[in-house]
C-alpha cells in the first residue's frame, strides 16, 4: 500500500485572509466617511478663504480688545451693513496712507455723538455701556464736541480711548472726523492670534438699533473640526479592522500524523 501523503490542504476559513479587514458594509461606510470628511474639511478652508481675510493690527489703539501685533479674522462685507458697534477695517487716505486701519464705529449716519456724561459716551441723547473699555481707560479721557455724523459717514473710535487716532484726532477736517461707509472692506470677527475668539457682541449700542449679526465663522470651524474627524476616522476603520481579525482568529492547526 501507498503511503500516505504529508500535503495537506488548508481549510478554508483558517487561513490569513488576503483581503482587505473588516466587512464590504464597513469599508464602504469608511471610504464614505473620508470622502465626505475632505469636502468638509476642504470646503470649510475654502469658503473660509473667500468670506475672510486676516490683518495684522500694527498699534496698540484697540486695546485691551486687539492688542499690537495681534491677528485678526475679517468678514468681507459692504460699507451699507455695517452697525454701531461693530469693529471694521477701512482705508482712508486722510488718516492712513495706502494702509487699512482697524476702529470701533462708535455712531452712524443721522446719529449725534458726543463725550462725555457721567465718564460715558453718548449718541442720540443715550448713553453706552462699553464693557470692552479697559477699567483704567474711562471715555471721559478723551472729551470732544458734539458731532452730528452726516448721512452715509461713521464716526469711529478705538478702544484704548486716551491714545488712539481715530475720529476725534480728525475733527477738524472738512468731514469732522467722520469717514465714508464706501471706505469699509470688512468687519473683524475674532481675534485668532493670540487665539482670543470671537469678538463679543456690543450690547451696549442695542438702545439704538439692531446689531450686526456675526459671520459664518464658528460654522466654518465645525466643518473643518467635524471633516478632520471623519477623515481620521474612516482611514483607522481599516487598521482598527484588521487588529480584531487578527485578535479573534484562532491558533494555527497544530499537523497531526494517522
Amino acid at each position: 500500500m501507498g503511503g500516505e501523503s504529508a500535503t495537506r490542504t488548508a481549510p478554508r476559513s483558517g487561513g490569513a485572509s488576503r483581503g482587505p479587514a473588516g466587512s464590504r458594509t464597513g469599508q464602504r461606510l469608511s471610504g464614505l466617511a473620508v470622502a465626505l470628511g475632505l469636502v468638509l474639511f476642504l470646503g470649510g478652508f475654502v469658503w473660509g478663504a473667500v468670506i475672510y481675510r486676516p490683518y495684522t493690527v500694527p498699534t496698540s489703539s484697540m486695546a485691551p480688545t486687539i492688542g499690537a501685533g495681534d491677528r485678526v479674522l475679517a468678514q468681507r462685507v459692504d460699507g451699507g451693513e455695517i452697525a454701531r458697534g461693530d469693529v471694521v477695517v477701512f482705508t482712508d487716505k486722510t488718516w492712513v496712507s495706502n494702509a487699512p486701519v482697524v476702529k470701533r464705529v462708535v455712531a452712524i449716519g443721522g446719529d449725534t455723538v458726543a463725550c462725555c456724561t457721567d465718564g460715558k459716551l453718548t449718541v442720540n441723547g443715550k448713553q453706552i455701556d462699553e464693557p470692552y473699555l479697559a477699567k483704567d481707560g474711562l471715555a471721559e479721557l478723551q472729551n470732544f464736541p458734539t458731532v452730528t455724523v452726516p448721512k452715509g459717514r461713521l464716526f469711529l473710535l478705538g478702544d484704548e480711548r486716551s491714545g488712539s487716532l481715530d475720529s476725534t484726532a480728525h475733527l477738524a477736517d472738512a468731514a469732522r472726523g467722520t469717514v465714508a461707509r464706501s471706505a469699509v472692506s470688512a468687519r473683524v470677527d475674532a481675534v485668532v492670534w493670540p487665539m482670543d475668539g470671537m469678538l463679543e457682541r456690543p450690547t451696549g449700542f442695542e438702545q439704538l438699533g439692531a446689531l450686526s449679526s456675526p459671520g459664518p465663522l464658528r460654522t466654518m470651524v465645525a466643518l473643518i473640526v467635524v471633516g478632520g474627524v471623519l477623515v481620521l476616522g474612516g482611514g483607522a476603520y481599516g487598521p482598527i479592522a484588521n487588529r480584531r481579525s487578527k485578535r479573534a482568529r484562532p491558533g494555527a492547526e497544530a499537523a497531526s500524523g494517522r
